[in-house]
């Protein structure tokens, strides 16, 4: 059964649409939505009969969010919270371009700083 994007999703298709997987066993993290809904309060499950987790899309969006910066972008969860605060509506493209034009803007400082040295070096022979 196919379910649509609007529906609910239970907490083992979140984890799946994450790709919160145990490398070792082949199971689902779920344990890991559970842990970030403690912390993160932007995430709100619906909790319908026998006491069952169910994301919306919204609560999907943010997870995909959290993830991306806590596992892809090495963020810590103090990291995550402000930047979930300071700007609700960025979006998780906004997110990686950004990434990417610091990591560039860092990389041309780096190579800028190289280059220089390297100069100098060749200037004291």
């Amino acid at each position: 059964m196919i379910k649509l994007d609007s529906a609910y999703k239970s907490i083992g298709e979140v984890a799946e649409i994450l790709e919160l997987k145990n490398l070792k066993k082949g199971s689902l993290n779920t344990h890991t939505i559970r842990f970030w809904e403690k912390n993160f309060k932007q995430i709100k499950p619906k909790i319908f009969n026998s006491s069952r987790r169910y994301y919306d899309k919204n609560s999907i969006e943010v997870l995909k969010k959290i993830k991306y910066l806590l596992k892809d972008q090495g963020m810590t969860i103090d990291g995550v919270k402000k930047m979930l605060k300071k700007d609700n509506s960025l979006k998780l493209d906004d997110l990686s371009n950004k990434s990417i034009r610091d990591r560039d803007n860092n990389l041309k400082f780096k190579l800028s700083k190289i280059s220089k040295i390297i100069k100098e070096l060749k200037d004291l022979k």
